[in-house]
Order: structure tokens, then C-alpha cells, then sequence
């Protein structure tokens, strides 16, 4: 199959660092080839892929000072794309709602899985003028905001299953891994470790838009004996920073979409303690592969319980569960899928 995937280009494929859409559009990517399929990936030009690469921009705009407008780049890529789009069986898009006018009055067909919230206002409208386009959610609980969506499937994200490196033990600390905002709640990870009294390193980035709220909410909390902040980290130092964990604290404020964090700390062995929001229930097997909680109370106690989970049987929940090898199994059905519904109108037109 001749599949075109189409990345954002605010990161490369992988980022360097942060970036949980373009990590799972390389894993994708490079899992597809691997099963013997012709990949074209649209990125950025520092990307690394075995796939044909088509570069909008030289690099990620994230690490580019004079790239201006993101939204200009993106419309050029998807110009690109637009010639391109007859040498594709199926095109799959990565970059939210842009492609949508255009995707209806292609030939190839395309799918679209969406990596954000669908809960914001905005959200109604457009996908009540677009339910043509097929869509793929990444939790079910993304997709509960507009379930009239034309959705075709729901596809949890997956890793490699040698990305990182099982521990059997663990040490004496938390974790907190992803982005520093109000959503994912640091300064709540933070009171949880305090009042639990056990060690915690927070690994993260800080947005621009976010930066109001570390300096106000999170950073006079660092300066308090108990917490390391790390800033961002590669992808080769999170196996030993998450296995080495006694647990990955999860305290979300907001209707999480998929959470990546969550299993790559199950791809390590180690156990998550997360706040009850959108796909937690999904992800994390409560009382098996972590536990799911409803306040800090409740994840005090859980920190109190974590030596009772089986660091073993949370790493085979995540190779049952998360593997890269049925994340692309499932997105070729979906291709498949959208090709074949693509010919039935054809035919019955």
C-alpha cells in the first residue's frame, strides 16, 4: 500500500524532545515500513524516517526563531499534498482540522485521527460541516464530545516494544514527565509527593503560553526540599528517569485525550497513579498496572500501596495493550476501510 502521512511541523519526526503527536507519527510511520509498505511522510526537514521525506520547512518551527506563522507553513504542505495526493492509496493526517475542505474533493482517500480536545465550543460546528471526513479518535473519551462524529475507529497509541527498557526494581522517588500547565496539574503532583512524603523529579517542558503559570504556580514550589526539576528530556534518558520510578504521577485537570506518558512509564514496569479524567479509565488498569484516583487524598494512599502492583505484569499489560504492532495493524484496517467505502460510492454514483 502507497500511504502518505501527513505530520505537524512544529516538531520533527521524532522530536528531539517533547512532542507526543509527531513521536506517534514516527513510531507509526517506521512500523508501517517495516511491514512492507510504501510510506511518503510530509515533516519537517530535520526529521529522521525511513520513509520517501517531503519537507515543507529545513526544521521543526519549534527551534526555528524567524519561522513566523506556523499556520502559513502548514498551508503550503497541504498544497503539496493536494498534488501529490494521486500517487496515494489512502492519505492519513495528522494536523488536526486544516485538511478538512480539501480532503472531500480529493480522490485518494484519507483519514484523519485527531490528537486533541473536542470539547471546546469551536468544535460543534465544524465537525457538523465536515461529517463526511473520516476520523480516528485515540481514546473513546475523546470522541465524547461529538459523538455524531463520522467516526471509523478508535485507535489507542502504541510503542515499540524495545523503545524502553523494563525495571524489575525501582528507587525511592516519583515522577512527573510531559509539559508544565494548568492541565497536567505539576503543582498537584508536587502536594501529592510532599504529603507522601517520597522524593519527586519532575521532567518537563515549559510552552510560552504556559510560562505565567510556572512562575507564579510552580517554580516557588522548587525551591522546597523534595523536588528536582529536570526541564525537558530526550527520549534515550526516559527509560532509566520512569523505570528507575517508585511511580509516575498522573494528576490531571483536564479531559486527557491519550496521556503517552502513562505507557511509557508501563513500558518501563512502572506502575501510574492518575486523577479520574477522560482516558485514564482507559489506559490504566486500576489495582493492576497502577490506580486510578479522585483527589490527592486518594493518591497519597495510592503512593502507600504502589509496592503491591506487579512491575512485571504492568510491562505485559503494555506489550498486550500498547505495542506499535497493533497500532499500525489497526490503522491499516482503518485504510483499508476508508478505501473500500471510497469505491462503493464510486459505483453506486
Amino acid at each position: 500500500m502507497k500511504i502518505a502521512i501527513v505530520a505537524p511541523l512544529m516538531e520533527s519526526v521524532p522530536p528531539r524532545l517533547y512532542g507526543g503527536t509527531e513521536r506517534i507519527v514516527s513510531y507509526l510511520t517506521e512500523e508501517l515500513i517495516r511491514s512492507g509498505h510504501d510510506v511518503t511522510l510530509f515533516a519537517s526537514g530535520d526529521s529522521v524516517t525511513r520513509a520517501s521525506l517531503r519537507a515543507v520547512v529545513p526544521q521543526s518551527l519549534r527551534l526555528d526563531p524567524e519561522w513566523g506563522n506556523p499556520l502559513a507553513y502548514h498551508l503550503i504542505m497541504l498544497d503539496e499534498v493536494v498534488h501529490a495526493a494521486q500517487e496515494f492509496d489512502v492519505i492519513h493526517f495528522h494536523i488536526d482540522l486544516l485538511q478538512f475542505p480539501l480532503v472531500r474533493r480529493l480522490a485518494t482517500p484519507s483519514v484523519t485521527t485527531l490528537h486533541g480536545r473536542l470539547d471546546l465550543p469551536e468544535h460543534g460546528p465544524v465537525f457538523r460541516r465536515f461529517r463526511d471526513v473520516p476520523l480516528v479518535s485515540i481514546s473513546d473519551a475523546q470522541r465524547a464530545p461529538i459523538p455524531w462524529a463520522n467516526w471509523i475507529e478508535t485507535i489507542p497509541h502504541g510503542l515499540p516494544a524495545d523503545l524502553h527498557e523494563f525495571r524489575p526494581r525501582h528507587g525511592d522517588y516519583l515522577v512527573f514527565l510531559g509539559r508544565i500547565s494548568p492541565e497536567k496539574r505539576p503543582d498537584r503532583a508536587i502536594a501529592i509527593a510532599r504529603q507522601a512524603g517520597v522524593p519527586l523529579r519532575i521532567a518537563a517542558k515549559v510552552d510560552n503560553v504556559d510560562r505565567e503559570y510556572f512562575e507564579e504556580r510552580v517554580r516557588p514550589l522548587l525551591a522546597e526540599p523534595g523536588v528536582e526539576f529536570i526541564g525537558e528530556i530526550d527520549e534515550a534518558a526516559k527509560s532509566a528517569f520512569l523505570g528507575d520510578a517508585l511511580a509516575l504521577l498522573f494528576p490531571i485537570d483536564w479531559p486527557e485525550p491519550f496521556g503517552l506518558a502513562m505507557i511509557e512509564a508501563m513500558a518501563c514496569g512502572t506502575p501510574v497513579i492518575a486523577y479520574r479524567r477522560g482516558s485514564v479509565p482507559e489506559i490504566v488498569a486500576d489495582g493492576l498496572t497502577g490506580f486510578i484516583v479522585d483527589d490527592e487524598a486518594g493518591a497519597v494512599e495510592a503512593v502507600g500501596k504502589i509496592d503491591s502492583l506487579d512491575r512485571r505484569r504492568c510491562r505485559e499489560m503494555f506489550e498486550l495493550r500498547f505495542d506499535v504492532r497493533r497500532m499500525a495493524s489497526e490503522y491499516l484496517a482503518a485504510y483499508r476501510r476508508v478505501g473500500e467505502r471510497r469505491a462503493a460510492r464510486e459505483v453506486a454514483a
